[in-house]
């Protein structure tokens, strides 16, 4: 077991609770279901949620949905270097 086990994986959540038009949240691109289960999901389960979200969030990107950087008017999230 590694070091990094101990802790628990927090949520990728950054307040931003709106769904895209394929269901995905606008903040943390979870599904619905990826959103309900957080909590009852084991680490292993919710590195790999984190790690789909990147991927989605990186198509997202590349689809030129969103500008890739925040302005610079808005907040930084704390957990902005998940994406």
């Amino acid at each position: 077991m590694e070091q990094l086990d101990f802790f628990d994986v927090p949520s990728p959540c950054i307040g931003v609770c709106s769904s895209d038009e394929r269901g995905y949240c606008k903040g943390c691109m979870r599904n619905r279901d990826e959103r309900f289960a957080w909590q009852t999901l084991s680490s292993t389960d919710k590195k790999h949620v984190i790690k789909l979200c990147r991927q989605r969030y990186r198509r997202k990107m590349l689809k030129g949905k969103q500008p890739l950087k925040p302005n610079e008017d808005e907040v930084s999230s704390p957990q902005g270097d998940l994406f």
